[in-house]
């Protein structure tokens, strides 16, 4: 294990997957940071697991190298970004107004690009790693989450770029693509989902029917998103950069025009 002692920096460190992967690196002895720009769930993290807390917005050039001199200049290195924060942009091409479209780009693809940024100067002294949470919609597009989808799209071109340009001298760099994950952001989707869709039930119903197609017929749970993240920000997969590993219960697996032949019992 090489956990212990590693310093690791994690943005949208308040809720769901952020703070599953905070308590998976403080369990096995990490020094965690934790960042996001509402301190208050940032401080219940901190409370659980002994994160030191940063409130930031890690897509804006100041804060970001703000946060990276703090991180330094209180634990003398870094060894493991996690660009974890994300959400916004859930509507059409034509609905998305340049607003919007702004803030799904900034949530999700320049608050890892920002925060890389500044820390890659001292991922590369300690060879550390980069480890980026994409999405299933990195690699798919789903119905009216053009910004959504085009920002996680993006993100995997970054990890390859740094993995690219960097890995000569010592950094990793991969990326994670989640299916549905139990978290607050996805149980909002779920509501939203049984009002359009009139069916009662709650998340756990919501969850069933959008997970119904899926070979594990289940979402995950943060941590077992966490354990993959620890996994490609550690010496275990010390020969993997520039990949893209999707933990869908098997959902990409699937080929959509045969689901027919399924239904159809054949």
């Amino acid at each position: 294990m090489d956990t212990p002692n590693r310093v690791v920096a994690i943005t949208g460190g308040g809720t769901g997957i952020g703070a599953a992967v905070a308590r998976r690196y403080s369990g096995e002895g990490a020094h965690v940071v934790v960042l996001g720009r509402r301190r208050g769930p940032l401080e219940k993290v901190a409370a659980e697991t002994g994160a030191h807390v940063i409130a930031c917005d890690a897509s804006v050039r100041d804060d970001a190298e703000t946060a990276v001199a703090e991180i330094i200049g209180k634990f003398g290195r870094l060894d493991v970004v996690v660009a974890n924060a994300g959400g916004h942009g859930l509507s059409s091409v034509v609905d998305t107004g340049d607003d919007e479209w702004e803030l799904a780009l900034r949530s999700n693809l320049s608050s890892a690009f920002v925060l890389c940024r500044a820390a890659l100067p001292s991922l590369v002294e300690t060879g550390g790693q980069v480890v980026v949470v994409s999405s299933l919609a990195g690699l798919f597009a789903g119905p009216n989450v053009a910004g959504y989808t085009v920002a996680k799209h993006a993100l995997i071109g970054l990890t390859r770029s740094i993995a690219r340009d960097f890995g000569s001298r010592g950094v990793r760099a991969n990326a994670v693509c989640p299916g549905w994950v139990r978290t607050p952001m996805a149980d909002g989707e779920m509501d939203q989902f049984a009002a359009a869709a009139g069916f009662t039930g709650g998340h756990d119903e919501g969850y069933r029917r959008v997970t119904a197609e899926v070979p594990l017929r289940r979402p995950a749970e943060p941590e077992e998103i966490a354990a993959v993240v620890r996994f490609l920000g550690s010496a275990e997969s010390s020969y993997i950069t520039g990949a893209v590993l999707v933990a869908d219960g098997g959902a990409h697996a699937v080929d959509l025009p045969t689901l027919a032949f399924e239904r159809a019992g054949m």
